[in-house]
């Protein structure tokens, strides 16, 4: 663990012993999953010729990835990252490769994929929790946290920029299905470098700390998951939402790519600066004036003239996303009970990911009867929702918020 720092920077994590290592393989690892997710539709797409039972096993393995990870967190927190990341990810990596071989080539059968998939995404590892887990246990300062988890929330949405594009190149010169098998091997890899990385290996579960079987959704946590969930809606809505405008003004699917982009620069921007920002207003406090934040500026974007001015709306939209997530993810840990701090995180992680699978059912049903501008707003408003909710029931701070963090400083 690293000595308190006068100048909590970026820099100084990646300073932080070990942390540049165990952080790539991290990384290298968590590339598979902004990967696999176009692969798997792409190769299914190649294999049946239906779009339509390629949204369905693309449902099945998100849905069983996303419902269960609290459960898999819940076995590292028990049994630690080294005896329950290897075999969890030996099965899932096996798993794709099974899609990729029966995804190769025209004539697979549906059941069948569709059973893989859902086997696949059951047993993911869940990488993004425990790295998070590791860097609270890296880092004793706790303004160092924030700018790791910011610097990790960054990263992360670079990988889901970057892995489609990635996946682009190759179906270029391959069957998509080398997608899927591309993930297997980034999964199989970076996990086996990040579980051999030293910090891995000192890590230590007393009987005493560890989290019951059934990882529950303690109080301390409905606020954050509630926040991430409506931000999670919120995002997947205008994802579809950008999209139709840029179709009904004439500007095709590149304009909405560029759109969207603007989204993701937001995001990283504001996930920087969120990290650089020496906060003196307690987390708690944070986050639902994020969200309240967001469910505005979203709600503002319905309005726009033209593609261009919903750009620049939506990259300010974006300025919000990273924040909300890298201050969920802190009240995550620092009201995680002892032992639990990676299902606490996966509780967090599974919100956001359940909210977007609703947002794009939501708004595909919203879209087709209500103008876009209303549409806009109904998301706005929903983030806004959450943060009203959030803000009650975590009482803006005054339950826990300067508490904790106090405490945990000391």
């Amino acid at each position: 663990m690293s000595a308190p720092v006068s100048r909590p920077t970026y820099a100084a994590v990646l300073r932080v012993p070990y942390a540049r290592r165990t952080f790539a393989a991290a990384l290298f690892g968590r590339l598979a999953y902004g990967l696999v997710s176009l692969s798997l539709l792409l190769a299914t797409v190649h294999a049946t010729g239906s779009y339509g039972v390629a949204g369905t096993v693309l449902a099945l393995f998100g849905s069983c990835a996303v419902l269960l990870m609290p459960l898999r967190a819940s076995l590292v927190d028990r049994h630690g990252p080294r005896r329950a990341l290897p075999p969890m990810t030996a099965l899932h990596a096996v798993l794709l490769g099974a899609l990729a071989a029966a995804t190769w080539r025209p004539g697979a059968q549906p059941v069948v994929l569709g059973a893989l998939a859902a086997l696949a995404g059951a047993c993911a590892p869940p990488l993004g929790p425990v790295m998070r887990a590791v860097w609270a246990d890296l880092v004793e300062d706790r303004r160092l946290v924030q700018r790791a988890y910011s610097l990790d929330g960054v990263a992360e949405e670079l990988l889901y920029v970057c892995g489609p594009v990635l996946v682009g190149v190759l179906v270029r010169f391959a069957p998509p299905a080398t997608g899927v098998l591309l993930s297997a091997v980034l999964i199989a890899g970076g996990t086996l470098a990040f579980v051999a990385s030293p910090p891995l290996r000192t890590v230590r579960v007393p009987a005493a700390e560890r989290p019951p079987r059934r990882p529950p959704l303690d109080r301390g946590l409905r606020g954050p998951v509630l926040v991430a969930a409506g931000a999670g809606t919120a995002l997947s809505a205008v994802h579809l939402l950008v999209t139709a405008y840029a179709q009904d003004h004439g500007y095709g699917g590149d304009g909405a790519a560029w759109t969207l982009a603007a989204l993701s620069v937001g995001s990283a921007a504001g996930g920087l600066l969120n990290g650089a920002i020496d906060w003196r207003t307690p987390a708690p406090v944070r986050l639902p004036r994020l969200a309240a934040a967001l469910g505005l500026t979203l709600a503002c974007a319905g309005l726009a003239p033209n593609l261009w001015t919903l750009a620049a709306a939506v990259a300010c939209a974006g300025i919000f996303v990273a924040p909300i997530l890298t201050t969920a993810y802190l009240i995550a840990d620092e009201t995680a009970a002892p032992g639990a701090r990676t299902s606490a995180g996966a509780w967090v992680n599974t919100g956001v990911n359940a909210g977007s699978s609703l947002g794009s059912a939501a708004s595909g049903l919203l879209l087709g009867h209500a103008p876009l501008a209303v549409c806009f707003a109904a998301a706005g408003a929903l983030a806004l929702v959450t943060a009203v909710a959030a803000g009650t029931g975590m009482g803006m701070g005054t339950r826990w918020g300067t508490g904790v963090s106090a405490e945990r400083v000391k």
